[in-house]
């Protein structure tokens, strides 16, 4: 596929106010909206008259007293507000993450396939292991289980849920009145998978979906996530902070991509982009000064270290990060302790500065600038090997979504790089995958 006839994909990772951790006491920011569906609402609509590929929802099944008073780990359940957006869209994708550590095959499979009815084929599967202590502990574990044993039960998750969504042929439903038949029960088989982790007998209750199953979506970069991720995912998130560190990754899970016998163009890489959109310099400046000065350090110290299995709120925060534990004894989320680590250190940042730095897109590349100086970012990772589009996560919903929409994808469009009206109905269209058989 030449760079000609190719063009981006670009998700809204919808995030409450906004991406940065304080963007809820941002003046222009009205926190009571965060559990109002019309603002959910009103930004998916923004999204799809954008011509988006989807809407991305993340999840952490976790909270905390401290959390809340800070304003974080609070949201609606994913595939609930992908149901209810479901029927206020038309075109866009919407794609939830379940967690693969906290639920059972079955209940996930029926989920997702009566989402993809409602939606008439726009749903995508954010596939993730979990990772925090915190989240274990709400569902009857003192801790979280090793990492590698999570992935380990997470491909036989993904395994049992295909084998339940190819339960139902395409033709089991004869819907013959004459002679009483609903479906033809030779074309309803139950799977009857005897495993480490599940045992389920099937089949689904539920037919096969417009689009046979949701288009899957992986998260990880660690190895055991590249390993998954090459074998099973139509696109995969990132967070990368450098472009070159962006496009080792491509070029990494491309190839591992072909040597499990799949076509590398038809896995999308999407990297996380985190921004604020101004016109000056000076203005640039003012807005990363005004959202630092609304951070809570100390709140901000215990989200690190729980994000990455490893107390750090007894370490100064002027001085650097510590030396943590080898990458592969992290039982936390290994590949964004590694980048956060890599940060850092490339920068010699003191824990203060790393947090700001943390603060506009946990890990993700954060970058400050005109729209143009935006569109020029995109386009340089997009046509160098480093992307094939990416999660857009406005530092701030109001103005910066705003201002992407009416100036960033104009912009991008003018340059032929992304679409400028759909072309199919389904996710899988919107990502340019082969229909499944």
């Amino acid at each position: 596929m030449s760079n000609q006839k190719r063009t981006m994909h670009l998700n809204l990772f919808l995030y409450h106010m906004g991406h940065h951790e304080v963007a809820w006491r941002h003046p222009k920011a009205e926190p009571k909206e965060i559990m109002d569906f019309s603002y959910y609402y009103r930004l998916a609509l923004k999204a799809e008259k954008a011509k988006m590929d989807s809407i991305f929802l993340a999840d952490r099944i976790s909270t905390s007293p401290e959390a809340v008073e800070n304003g974080s780990l609070i949201s609606f359940e994913p595939t609930v507000l992908l149901s209810a957006l479901a029927a206020v869209t038309e075109h866009i994708g919407l794609i939830g993450t379940v967690s693969t550590s906290f639920n059972e095959p079955y209940n996930v499979a029926r989920r997702f396939s009566s989402l993809d009815f409602l939606s008439n084929g726009r749903v995508g599967w954010n596939i993730i292991t979990s990772g925090t202590d915190q989240e274990a502990q709400n569902f009857n574990l003192d801790r979280i289980p090793d990492h590698s044993k999570r992935y380990i039960k997470a491909k036989e998750f993904l395994e049992v849920t295909m084998k339940l969504w190819d339960s139902w042929e395409d033709d089991a439903i004869l819907a013959d009145k004459v002679n009483g038949i609903f479906a033809d029960k030779q074309k309803v088989h139950e799977i009857h998978h005897h495993g480490e982790f599940f045992k389920v007998r099937g089949p689904l209750n539920i037919p096969r979906s417009p689009q046979k199953r949701p288009v899957l979506v992986q998260a990880g970069t660690s190895e055991d996530g590249k390993k998954f991720s090459s074998e099973y995912a139509d696109a995969i998130f990132t967070a990368q902070q450098t472009f070159e560190d962006a496009r080792e990754f491509y070029k990494d899970v491309k190839e591992r991509v072909s040597k499990n016998g799949r076509n590398p163009n038809l896995v999308k890489i999407l990297p996380g982009i985190s921004f604020i959109i101004v016109n000056s310099e000076e203005e640039a400046r003012e807005r990363e000064a005004e959202l630092a000065e609304f951070m809570n350090f100390n709140h901000s110290l215990i989200q690190l270290s729980n994000r990455i299995g490893v107390d750090l709120t007894s370490v100064s925060l002027d001085e650097p990060l510590p030396n943590l534990p080898d990458i592969q004894e992290i039982q936390g989320h290994q590949s964004r302790t590694e980048l956060i680590i890599q940060l850092a250190r490339r920068e010699n940042l003191t824990l203060k500065q790393l947090l700001i730095r943390l603060g506009g897109g946990r890990g993700h590349y954060t970058i400050t600038g005109t729209p143009t100086r935006i569109a020029d970012e995109l386009e340089m990772w997009f046509l160098n090997g480093a992307a094939d589009g990416f999660n857009i996560m406005p530092q701030l919903m109001n103005p910066d979504f705003e201002r992407f929409v009416d100036f960033v994808i104009p912009e991008l469009q003018r340059r032929k790089l992304f679409r400028t009206d759909y072309s199919g109905t389904t996710l899988r269209e919107h990502y340019n995958l082969l229909p499944i058989n």
